[in-house]
């Protein structure tokens, strides 16, 4: 592979968009498509494919978002209006979420770890495919990721876990910049003169 400077542009600026910050237009089914298949274009040892997507859009977003309010009302009967309002969108602040499964699990030759970082990997493609398609990506984790009796509501099925939730939508906010790490602090040298 040559440079390509567009790509090094690029991934100077990548950047994620609260999807509280999002809205339509999202991407359409044939447009989706072209993400997820540029998203499996991950390292996966053994050709696995340990993980697997599940697309959230229209009105679903809704009905799954008012029942999630009512699993977090279960859990915390104190809720304020505006964390009530905040559980009732948690599917419909982007025009479409997609949730990343990871279905790792123990291989006779392949690290399960290893399979969990490529269900990461996907993620990661996921929201840079949606870039490339023109829309503004977050990839987020909640609380009904990690909460089993969220799991039947959005599709998850025993055994597996979420890698993420990528929100993908518009935006009209202008996107800034945060702070990185300084390389300093997080890289070491071992051999090389240079």
């Amino acid at each position: 592979m040559r440079n390509d400077i567009k790509l090094l542009d690029y991934l100077a600026v990548r950047r994620s968009v609260p999807a509280f910050q999002m809205r339509e237009p999202g991407p359409d089914r044939s447009e989706l498509e072209s993400i997820l298949s540029l998203a499996v274009r991950v390292p996966d040892h053994g050709k696995l494919a340990p993980w697997r997507f599940i697309v959230y859009r229209g009105e679903e977003r809704a009905r799954i978002g008012e029942e999630l309010l009512k699993m977090a009302v279960e859990k915390n009967p104190d809720l304020s209006e505006e964390m009530i309002e905040v559980e009732r969108s948690r599917f419909t602040r982007a025009p479409v979420v997609i949730a990343v499964v990871s279905t790792a699990a123990p291989h006779f030759k392949i690290p399960e770890w290893e399979q969990v970082m490529s269900a990461g990997a996907v993620c990661l493609n996921l929201l840079m495919a949606a870039n490339a398609h023109g829309y503004v990506s977050n990839w987020l984790s909640e609380w009904f990721a990690f909460d089993e009796r969220a799991h039947p509501l959005l599709g998850i099925k025993p055994g597996e876990k979420v890698a993420g939730f990528i929100h993908i939508g518009s935006t009209d906010f202008p996107i800034v910049e945060r702070s990185r790490p300084a390389l300093a602090d997080v890289v070491s040298w071992q051999g090389g003169e240079d």
